[in-house]
C-alpha cells in the first residue's frame, strides 16, 4: 500500500478490493475509536453501492472483537433512494445484511433515511430533524460528521449530487431531494455544505470503468457543476481517496 500527498490529494493505492476493504475497515476503526476517546460518541454516514460492500461485510465480523464500540456509535446515511428498506436497491438493506444485523449497535443509533415516504418533502424534514436532534444543533448550524465513507460515481457525482441536479446547489439545507425521471430511483442525500463539514471523508474508488472518471476529476479545471465531487476540493485536506489498481491507473 502506498500514499501519495501533494497541494490537493492525499491518495492511498491499493492492489485489490479486498485491500480496500481492509484499508476502509482500518480507517472506520481508528476514526471510531479517537471520536469516543474524545467525545464517548462516534456519528458516522454511510454510501451503498457496490464498492463498499466488502468493507461493510468485515464490519460485521468486528461484531465480538471488541475494537469497536457500537454502543457509542451513531448511524446514517449520506444518500438513499427513494424504496423500501427491504428494496434490492436500499442503502439501508445492503448495510442491514451486510453488517448491521451482526453488530450490537442500539437500534436507536441507527437513522434510516425515511425515503420509503411517498411525500419526499417529509422525508427530507423528517431525516434533518434528525440529524439536528442527535447532534443537538442550533438554528443554521451544520453538523461536523466524524467520518463519512463515500463512492464517487461514473459522472463524478457523491452522494446523490448529481451533475446538473438542484441538490448540488442546495447549500442551505441539510438534506435535499433528488428528483430523477428516465427509470432511474428519485432519492434524498445529505447536501454539499454537510458533506464538507465532516471531520474526514473517505472516497473509495474501485474497479477500471472508474479509471476515466478519476482521472478527469483530478485533472480537469474545477467544475462542480460537470464533476460535483469538486465540491469537496475546498476540504481537500480532510479527504482521503482509498483507489485500487485498476481505478488509479491512470493517476
Amino acid at each position: 500500500m502506498e500514499t501519495m500527498k501533494n497541494t490537493h490529494y492525499n491518495i492511498t493505492h491499493v492492489a485489490t478490493l479486498e485491500d480496500l476493504a481492509v484499508t476502509a475497515l482500518d480507517m472506520f476503526i481508528k476514526s471510531a475509536n479517537k471520536a469516543i476517546q474524545t467525545k464517548e460518541a462516534f456519528t458516522v454516514a454511510i454510501s451503498g453501492g457496490h464498492t463498499p460492500t466488502r468493507f461493510f461485510e468485515l464490519l460485521g465480523g468486528e461484531a465480538q472483537s471488541g475494537k469497536i464500540r457500537w454502543d457509542r456509535i451513531q448511524l446514517f446515511w449520506v444518500d438513499e433512494r427513494c424504496v423500501r428498506p427491504d428494496d434490492r436497491a436500499s442503502n439501508y438493506r445492503l448495510a442491514a445484511e451486510t453488517f448491521l444485523g451482526k453488530v450490537p449497535i442500539p437500534d436507536g443509533n441507527v437513522h434510516r433515511v425515511p425515503a420509503d415516504y411517498s411525500d419526499y418533502a417529509k422525508a427530507v424534514s423528517e431525516y434533518a430533524d434528525t440529524i439536528r436532534r442527535v447532534f443537538s444543533l442550533a438554528p443554521g448550524q451544520v453538523p461536523a460528521f466524524d467520518l463519512m465513507v463515500l463512492g464517487m460515481g461514473p459522472d463524478g457525482h457523491v452522494g446523490s449530487l448529481f451533475p446538473n441536479s438542484y441538490a448540488r446547489f442546495d447549500t442551505e439545507a441539510l438534506v435535499s431531494a433528488v428528483y430523477i425521471a428516465d427509470g432511474d430511483y428519485s432519492r434524498i442525500t445529505l447536501t454539499h455544505p454537510v458533506l464538507c463539514a465532516a471531520s474526514k471523508l473517505v472516497i473509495l474508488v474501485s474497479g477500471s470503468e472508474k479509471a476515466d472518471i478519476l482521472r478527469d476529476v483530478m485533472q480537469s479545471e474545477l467544475d462542480e457543476v460537470r464533476y460535483p465531487v469538486h465540491s469537496l476540493w475546498p476540504v481537500m485536506d480532510k479527504v482521503t481517496w482509498v483507489v485500487d489498481t485498476e481505478a488509479g491507473k491512470y493517476i
